[in-house]
């Protein structure tokens, strides 16, 4: 855990977070500052900065982040209208949060 990642507080239970699914590698909540109608994080409790610092051991916890979105995505019942995944890669590519974090987003009506 890095001292001063706010997920890895959220993911350790210091900051106070409403949970959508949790298990010992990921949890999963709704992002305080939605930009659709379902806004969901999915984020490995193991800190890893960002895509760059994901090493081959790291294979599964990203395989891991995809499926759990595809879950979620049924789960908010937006699996059928349509979905994004997606990573925020450095402050450039629109990362605020240097914790590696998958945004599942979705809900619009078209």
């Amino acid at each position: 855990m890095e001292n001063d990642c706010l997920f890895c507080k959220i993911a350790n239970k210091d900051v106070p977070t409403d949970f959508l699914y949790e298990n010992d590698r990921l949890v999963v909540f709704r992002d305080i500052n939605p930009h659709a109608p379902v806004h969901i994080l999915i984020v490995p409790k193991k800190h890893i900065r960002s895509i760059n610092n994901l090493t081959e051991a790291d294979n599964e916890i990203v395989s891991e982040l995809i499926m759990v979105g595809k879950e979620m995505a049924k789960k908010e019942s937006v699996s059928e209208s349509g979905y994004k995944l997606f990573f925020n890669v450095e402050r450039g590519g629109g990362q605020v949060i240097f914790h590696l974090h998958l945004h599942l987003i979705g809900g619009w009506k078209r």
